[in-house]
């Protein structure tokens, strides 16, 4: 015998109880802070602080930062539930791989989060949701890091390949038998 209040027991042909029609669907993150309307206005925000910031700016490949606000705009729409957009229009999202390219430290993170801290704090979001999008936004820029050497050395030193230290074993010289 079942309990009447829970799914049915193994070995019972009876079928679990279905959810109720009708009930709502909960809704995703990007529903909850406000959708389309605020991750535009978050990315907006950014962007003002990212237009005049010696480090971060030369990283846009336009001259316009507007290519970078959309593709921003639909890859965090996407993440948080809402349109798959950028996927269906650049594919996986591969942000190590889309990243690789530039010199990012941990000046450059840190002046990425400073910008987007700012941003976050004008959405005046309610406490959990603000914690919730923090901590991704933290996480995401400390794993774009690629770099920890001084600005112009790694990936993205100009014209020039980064430089590397070939890693080669030598063996040991044979100094005989331990004695």
């Amino acid at each position: 015998m079942t309990d009447s209040t829970g799914p049915a027991a193994a070995g019972d042909s009876r079928e679990a109880p279905q959810e109720a029609a009708g009930a709502p669907t909960p809704l995703s993150f990007y529903d909850e802070i406000g959708g389309h309307d605020t991750f535009v206005r978050l990315v907006d925000v950014f962007y003002r602080g990212v237009a005049d910031d010696v480090v971060l700016k030369p990283m846009y490949p336009e001259e316009d930062l507007g290519p970078a606000k959309v593709r921003l705009t639909m890859f965090l729409e996407q993440y948080w539930g809402g349109p798959t957009t950028y996927s269906q229009q650049r594919g996986h999202p591969r942000l190590r791989m889309r990243h690789a390219p530039f010199h990012v430290d941990p000046d450059a993170r840190d002046r990425w989060l400073a910008h987007m801290r700012a941003a976050v704090d004008e959405l005046e979001l309610p406490p959990l949701h603000e914690a919730t999008l923090w901590d991704y936004l933290q996480r995401a820029a400390h794993a774009m890091v690629n770099t920890f050497e001084p600005s112009g050395i790694g990936p993205s030193a100009g014209s020039r390949p980064a430089v590397s230290l070939p890693v080669t074993a030598v063996p040991p010289a044979d100094s005989g038998p331990a004695r």
